[in-house]
């Protein structure tokens, strides 16, 4: 057999490696995004304020702020297929747990542990395909499972609210316990390294302080955190808010809205395949996606801003697939500018890095803005809040001017 036809299974075999890590991804996030679309249901039931509402929402993103980072240097070190399964495991049996729980502490504390099962499929799934697909479409394989996030808060969106209506938020709970263990599971039992590449072995020392303030330092990663955490924050504040935003200014039931988030969700995974094929026609300018995302998700932002009570759903509905094309869209390419720059033996540590620090704003966008809600009163501050971080984030990174290079 020529060395040509022995490589072709394994040119095969990573797309099966895609697939399967798409699909860990999509059903992790349907029990995770799942959450933010029961949002109304678990403020009627626990009669929360907004600003509980919010923080029951990132309670589940808690733990990855911390665990990230190690859960990166572990992948960097030991099989991804181990650290998925068993964080698959962990996210979906605390999740039954938490259907059960009777009071809105009890449900907090087993979201946390719900996040800390969660925080291994973002990096794990991330450095598995990169393993496969460094250097050749590296782009479009990374958008792709990238897409699976989106893609499971919309299958989340269009139907765990109808189950919650029907059966209760609980059964919904259970049934997206039983999609992240699926998932999980499927990876695992999947899942192998490329050829010459021991996903058991260790692959370099263990986590070091020092490396990772090295990391830290360059530019290209603080520029690639600074953009993720502002474009992190407006995703989930829409996420959060969209619904709850359309039942209080356009009279919209929780149930109809739950389309609008949907549709957002579904051109997110659009968006995702989408901007990062289109940055592998020219790999060191990704950033320039960044910048488009930023300036869209204010425009659609600012839209919101101003548009009437009585506005046509028809034009609701591609506003809600514009700010998902862009507002969830982004992370494609950011995430494949992050595993073609980092050092090949830090690609882990430097995916768990920048995930981490965009847990800040995952944890934080949703109840500082409900407080700057029940503040205000209004919508008018929150979605402004919003605009004024994109603007920010812009110039500090310079991305106007950062059109090619790190």
């Amino acid at each position: 057999m020529t060395p040509r036809a022995a490589a072709q299974p394994n040119i095969a075999y990573r797309w099966i490696v895609l697939a399967a890590a798409t699909l860990a991804q999509a059903t992790a996030s349907f029990a995770m995004l799942g959450v933010a679309a029961l949002a109304g249901f678990l403020q009627q039931d626990f009669k929360l304020s907004a600003a509980e509402t919010g923080l029951l929402i990132t309670a589940s993103y808690a733990a990855p702020t911390f665990s990230l980072l190690f859960v990166g240097d572990l992948l960097d070190r030991k099989s991804e297929r181990l650290i998925i399964g068993v964080g698959a495991a962990i996210g979906g049996g605390a999740l039954l747990v938490a259907a059960t729980s009777g009071n809105f502490v009890m449900l907090l504390v087993w979201l946390v542990v719900v996040g800390l099962g969660y925080s291994t499929t973002q990096p794990g799934g991330s450095k598995s395909v990169s393993a496969w697909f460094r250097g050749s479409r590296l782009g479009l394989a990374m958008g792709i499972r990238q897409a699976g996030l989106p893609l499971g808060g919309a299958i989340a969106a269009a139907t765990l609210p109808a189950i919650a209506a029907t059966s209760g938020w609980r059964v919904a709970f259970i049934v997206g316990a039983a999609a992240a263990l699926g998932g999980g599971i499927a990876f695992a039992l999947i899942y192998r390294p490329p050829p010459g590449l021991d996903d058991t072995a260790g692959k370099r020392a263990a986590l070091t302080w020092a490396a990772v303030a090295e990391l830290l330092r360059a530019s290209w990663m603080r520029n690639a955190m600074v953009a993720g955490l502002a474009l992190v924050s407006a995703q989930y504040g829409i996420l959060t808010w969209l619904m709850l935003y359309l039942r209080d200014h356009s009279h919209i039931a929780l149930t109809r809205g739950a389309w609008f988030l949907s549709l957002a969700q579904l051109a997110g995974a659009c968006g995702r395949v989408a901007l990062a094929a289109w940055s592998d026609r020219a790999p060191a300018s990704r950033f320039r996606w960044l910048a488009l995302s930023m300036i869209a998700v204010a425009g659609g932002v600012l839209v919101l801003l101003f548009i009437p009570p009585q506005t046509p759903e028809p034009a609701l509905a591609l506003l809600a697939a514009w700010l998902g094309f862009f507002g969830l869209g982004w992370y494609g390419p950011w995430v494949a500018y992050l595993a073609e720059v980092a050092p090949a033996d830090k690609v882990g540590l430097t995916l768990g890095a920048a995930m981490a620090l965009n847990q800040l704003g995952i944890i934080g966008a949703p109840p500082l803005l409900g407080l700057v809600h029940d503040l205000t009163g209004g919508y008018t501050a929150l979605w402004a809040c919003i605009v004024v971080l994109l603007a920010v984030a812009y110039a500090l990174t310079g991305l106007a001017r950062k059109i090619t290079g790190r």
